[in-house]
């Protein structure tokens, strides 16, 4: 007999979540101030979202919370189906770049991800998701200006060996299987392992050559490790490997070019890129690529181990971590007809110019990220004097290198010009970016609970001092060709690969071909490197009610780390105009500063009713100092500038509500009201462009409800719904620079699931699961742009209605 035949004829039933039993809310405990505590005493903006909620939600990673938390917004990176963008009060990073740093930052089991490439991938078998609004800096240190959110992996049980087997099944060929074995090893120690599979097919055909828009296979693996060998020391050990095979969406075009606009650099070929697109203003079932459309691949590797000595009212923990990402993505931007004549990909290219620029056919080119981070960190907690006096110190150090390589030069544009016969324009590239980033932090608070007021009242200090060193390296090669096709007998000929080998033929090509020297011919071999510190500092004041209610006034600063944009234009600032004309007076080896936000919020934690209404509100302002700021620059496809763009300020209100009506019906509703406004933009030349300048992603009114009602409720087993809807106010895509094309319209999302649990059949477990995703078929668009030849306005959808099954037997 097999070792898992054997454990599933042995295991219990020790995996069943928790049902209720009574008219009180459950409480829900959250390590958001770097050690547990109840969801009511942390004095923190944060959505919490417990193990039997991730469970009634169907939620497992990232993507699945962009509509569960108001002021949280999550979009696909344009070319890259494996990258997430993260805004957080409106705070977030329009590119994604090995050079720059998300201000969102992203933990799993304590272990900071620098990079945002690879966060569309589920982090498996979760025990809890925090999502922490607002600037986190003296405990979470760097990059946390807008947030942080913490995955929480379920621990290993030394008690009850469970084996678990899932499968789902739904519309658009889902598919996906999840096998969990728990298995107890000694008293003190245990293991668990997590297997997952899930595949599904886009909602857009490609026509076209090659694979299919939207298209997803996952795989996963997980193991969790725990062992308490004494009564001081716990160690636990975390692994992940996550493959993920995807096919980016095409842009679906919805406004033509204005006439009269200006392109910039696409001007002399918008009529044809135009001509050789498809437009709808609603969601299109196909659309068609010229050249074989590429799957992208992401794959990740992470282990981490926390070892943690505790005494008498103290604790002292390490954390090591390391961490691999290698992230390959194929993007077409062309216009979705299938034209070969007009295209924007990396895809193979054999006409004359390649001849001259290569000595042959430029290759396929997907572009790959390498990254690898190590991390370290010693942290000390306790308590003296019965608890009155509380204090965190830690050390931090974390190192990453990286390589973004888009080699070797290969097709990027091409297209017939406007007006002028037999004449093509064809722009080639090849970059290669290096990273190394080093940096280290110290941290510290310290939290008083005075003895008069009755012990009421809490005061909390921290600070955290860091330093990083960051050095960059960037090689690119542009060059545009005007090419004009060559003649045999009167024939036109654009393929050269296979004539220009022929004895005979190939000293009969003659094509009319020179090289463009147009502004965005460019050369750039540079490296870079500065060094960053930063001061952070925290006030908090809190005082307890004796009605289970608590009011808290804090004082946060952060600071996000500067560094280098590899889409500028411009080597170095003193090189005259950038390609839109305009002098900015910096270029990549200038880069650009650190960002500092401060942060001002009144909080309210209370319930009431005997704990039957949970009431949780806050109210906040953040000031901005030096925000860094990435816009496009007019006219281009791709050229940006960072700059630090003045001053800035986010005010809001956010409120959660959770009302238990009855023992079996749960009712949730989150609100967030914001006010995002760029204060202050002072160009160069002096100039206020402040009105240029706004948000993206920071719509004004968002919220979500939830339903959760027991239906039925037997001695094991229960019938649960959960219905949800979401709301999204309308908030700018597309960059921080004010354009009405950008502009994303307002949307609201239904979904529900069906849950029966806990049937037993024998010694197992059965669960069953309806389900199923905007249930109106709402469509809703995730991202805008403004910037391609053939449209002032592209975008990419959100997932249609979505629909299927799940069905698990526990061992």
């Amino acid at each position: 007999m097999s070792l898992l035949s054997s454990l599933m004829l042995s295991a219990t039933a020790g995996a069943m979540p928790e049902m209720r039993q009574t008219g009180q809310l459950e409480e829900i405990r959250v390590t958001a101030e770097r050690r547990e505590s109840s969801l009511q005493d942390t004095p923190i903006s944060i959505s919490a979202f417990s193990s039997e909620r991730l469970e009634m939600e169907g939620i497992s990673g990232l993507q699945d919370i962009s509509n569960r938390v108001p002021s949280l917004t999550i979009e696909p990176f344009p070319i890259n189906g494996g990258t997430l963008r993260v805004f957080v009060r409106g705070i977030g990073i329009s590119d994604a770049q090995l050079t720059q740093d998300p201000p969102v930052a992203i933990y799993v089991d304590g272990v900071y991800l620098a990079r945002a490439s690879g966060t569309a991938m589920d982090v498996i078998d979760l025990e809890r998701i925090e999502v922490l609004r607002g600037p986190q800096g003296t405990l979470y240190g760097r990059n946390t200006t807008g947030g942080a959110i913490n995955f929480i992996s379920r621990r290993p049980d030394t008690e009850n060996r469970t084996v678990e087997q899932r499968v789902s099944v739904g519309n658009r060929d889902l598919q996906s299987s999840r096998t969990s074995i728990n298995l107890p090893i000694s008293q003190n120690a245990a293991l668990r392992l997590v297997y997952q599979q899930w595949s599904k097919s886009g909602f857009v055909e490609n026509t076209g050559p090659g694979e299919d828009f939207g298209d997803r296979d996952e795989q996963a693996l997980k193991f969790d490790f725990a062992w308490a060998p004494g009564e001081h020391l716990d160690v636990q050990y975390h692994y992940q490997k996550t493959e993920l095979e995807y096919v980016n969406y095409l842009f679906q075009a919805v406004t033509p070019p204005d006439p009269n606009g200006n392109k910039g650099q696409a001007e002399s070929i918008k009529e044809t890129a135009q001509a050789n697109t498809v437009y709808g203003e609603h969601i299109l079932d196909s659309l068609a690529t010229g050249m074989p459309m590429q799957a992208s691949e992401s794959e990740s590797e992470g282990h981490s181990i926390q070892l943690s000595w505790s005494f008498e009212n103290s604790e002292l923990r390490y954390t090591a971590a390391r961490r691999e990402l290698t992230d390959i993505s194929y993007s077409d931007l062309g216009g979705g007809m299938g034209s070969t004549e007009y295209r924007l990909d990396t895809g193979y290219y054999d006409g004359p110019s390649a001849f001259n620029a290569n000595d042959g056919p430029t290759p396929d080119v997907r572009p790959r990220i390498d990254q690898r981070q190590l991390s370290h960190e010693l942290h000390f907690l306790g308590e003296l004097a019965d608890a009155q006096l509380q204090y965190q110190l830690g050390l931090y150090y974390f190192e990453e290198r990286g390589v973004e390589d888009n080699t070797p030069l290969h097709h990027q544009l091409s297209s017939p010009v406007d007006g002028a016969r037999n004449t093509r324009i064809v722009n080639f590239v090849s970059q290669l970016n290096r990273i190394q980033n080093d940096a280290e932090a110290v941290f510290g608070e310290l939290s008083w609970v005075p003895d008069w007021l009755d012990k009421q009242l809490r005061v909390t200090l921290g600070a955290r001092h860091s330093r990083d060193r960051r050095d960059a390296e960037k090689y690119q090669r542009d060059e545009i060709y005007i090419e004009t096709a060559p003649t045999i007998g009167g024939t036109q000929v654009l393929a050269m690969s296979e004539l220009a080998e022929d004895a005979v033929l190939g000293p009969l090509l003659t094509p009319v071909l020179y090289q463009a020297g147009f502004p965005g011919d460019r050369r750039f071999d540079v490296t870079a490197g500065r060094e960053f510190k930063d001061d952070s500092f925290s006030g908090l004041l809190e005082y307890q009610f004796e009605q289970p209610a608590m009011v808290y006034l804090k004082m946060v600063e952060a600071y996000k780390s500067g560094g280098f944009n590899t889409r500028d234009p411009q080597r170095r600032g003193d090189e005259g105009p950038a390609s839109d004309g305009i002098d900015y007076g910096v270029g990549f080896e200038d880069g650009f500063r650190e960002e500092k936000a401060r942060s001002l919020e009144l909080g309210l934690k209370s319930e009431w009713f005997q704990q039957r209404l949970r009431v949780n509100a806050d109210i906040f302002r953040t000031d901005f100092d030096d925000m860094q700021m990435n816009f496009l620059l007019e006219g281009t496809v791709a050229d940006t500038k960072v700059l630090n763009a003045g001053k800035a300020q986010m005010s809001g209100f956010e409120a959660d509500l959770t009302w238990q009506a009855s023992a079996g019906l749960v009712v949730h509703f989150d609100y967030a009201y914001l006010d995002a406004d760029v204060k202050k933009v002072i160009d160069t030349f002096g100039n206020d462009v402040t009105s240029r300048f706004a948000f993206s992603s920071a719509p004004r009114h968002s919220y979500v409800a939830s339903l959760d009602w027991d239906i039925w409720q037997g001695q094991q087993a229960r019938l649960h719904l959960n219905i949800n809807t979401s709301y999204m106010d309308e908030r700018l895509g597309g960059g921080d620079i004010l354009n009405a094309y950008t502009i994303m319209e307002a949307y609201q999302l239904w979904n529900a699931r069906l849950l029966l649990d806990g049937v037993a059949v024998g010694k197992t477990l059965w669960q069953l699961a309806l389900w199923g995703k905007n249930l109106s078929d709402e469509e809703y668009e995730l991202y805008a742009i403004d910037n391609l030849p053939q449209a002032d306005r592209a975008v990419i959808w959100g997932e249609p209605v979505s629909y299927g099954v799940d069905l698990s037997v526990r061992f």
